[in-house]
């Protein structure tokens, strides 16, 4: 049996993720010590496992609790319901990059308008540029 400092060294986790995972449902101690203390077996450890490979990829704690309770029930599940939460996580992930790549493009647009030089900062395009956007949608909210 590891102790919750043991698991998190196996596991690569942190002793407070852990306690998170737990307050989620994700991950159980198999037993408590006499003194409270939480103890983990081998398949506590592959449960962890799985939780910090599913959370690595982006899986959410909902997508992974999801993933767990037909992680134990194989029989009653298809693969089709592990992949309907995965195309959703892709799905969710293909429009981050989307987002992120059209950020990617303003900041490039702004630095490109930009001198950079030693020079206060009262006529920065970029600022100016950041002022009238906040303008602009304020007008388009009013």
């Amino acid at each position: 049996m590891l102790k919750i400092g043991e698991l998190a060294s196996k596991t690569g986790l942190t002793a407070h993720t852990i306690r998170y995972y737990e307050k989620n449902g994700l991950i159980n101690a198999s037993q408590r010590s006499e003194v409270g203390y939480r103890c983990y077996n081998e398949s506590d450890v592959r449960q962890a496992e799985f939780v910090r490979t599913a959370r690595r990829i982006g899986f959410s704690i909902a997508d992974v609790a999801a993933l767990l309770s037909i992680r134990v029930d194989k029989t009653n599940h298809t693969c089709q319901d592990v992949t309907e939460i995965t195309q959703r996580k892709l799905k969710d992930v293909s429009e981050k990059i989307t987002e992120l790549r059209s950020m990617q493009k303003t900041l490039q647009i702004l630095l490109n308008s930009c001198s950079g030089g030693p020079e206060n900062a009262y006529h920065c395009s970029i600022m100016e540029a950041l002022d009238a956007s906040n303008s602009q949608a304020v007008r388009g909210r009013a």
